[in-house]
This record gives C-alpha cells, structure tokens and sequence, in this order.
C-alpha cells in the first residue's frame, strides 16, 4: 500500500468505461492532525481532498456539503455518496481511504464505483 506524506498532488481518474483520463488538484492528509482538521472551517475546496488512512467520515461542523468516495487498497472506488453537513458516515468494510470534494464535482469527473485513481504526488510544489 502507499504511503504518502501531508501535502499536495495531483488526483487522476481514469474511468472504469475507458476514456480520457481527468486530472484534478489534491490535497493529502495523513496524520492524525490533518485528517481530523479535513475540510471543517472551510467554505468550499479546489479539487478534491484525500484522509488516508480513512474508513469513513463526518460532516458535523462543515459548511457545505460534500462528495465522498470510499477507496480500497488498490485505489479502487467502492462507493460515491454526497452528504450534507452534519452527518456521520458509516465506515465501509474495505476502504482504505477517502476523498472528500465540493458536492456535485465527482460526478463531474466521472468518478464512479469501480473507477480506478492515481495519486501523484512528484510535484509537492504546486
């Protein structure tokens, strides 16, 4: 399993159908610290944030609602679901990770169960 750092990426999808590959702006939370602070006090996001290692999430506190996708091992979505604030998710047996992004954009990207991510990680500068 990988294993990455606090920081900021890349999120590429690649749908599961075939087609053209979306790139979109990554955040990445990894410690205790971070994966607790996610998304709480914030108004919106840039592309999307990822809490690993994460099984679920909670929107109590939040200020818009969100996307949610549950990610196994192999960076395989199991499940999308928007959830609005104030809401507790229910882990999901094998998810490994979780993203987190403005309600509405996944399906934009056409990141749907069964799609597969890459989390790119090489230009920490961006």
């Amino acid at each position: 399993m990988a294993r990455w750092r606090n920081g900021r990426g890349r999120l590429v999808i690649r749908p599961s159908g075939g087609g053209a590959a979306v790139t979109v702006p990554l955040e990445v939370a990894t410690s205790y610290r971070a994966r607790t602070r996610g998304l709480l006090g914030r108004d919106s996001v840039t592309g999307a944030m990822l809490l690993s290692p994460a099984s679920s999430v909670h929107t109590f506190r939040m200020r818009f609602p969100i996307d949610v996708a549950h990610l196994d091992r192999h960076l395989t979505v199991l499940a999308v679901h928007t959830m609005p604030p104030g809401r507790l998710d229910r882990p999901r047996l094998r998810s490994r990770h979780v993203l987190e992004a403005e309600a509405g954009a996944m399906a934009g990207w056409g990141l749907v169960v069964g799609a597969r991510v890459e989390i790119d990680v090489s230009d920490r500068g961006q």
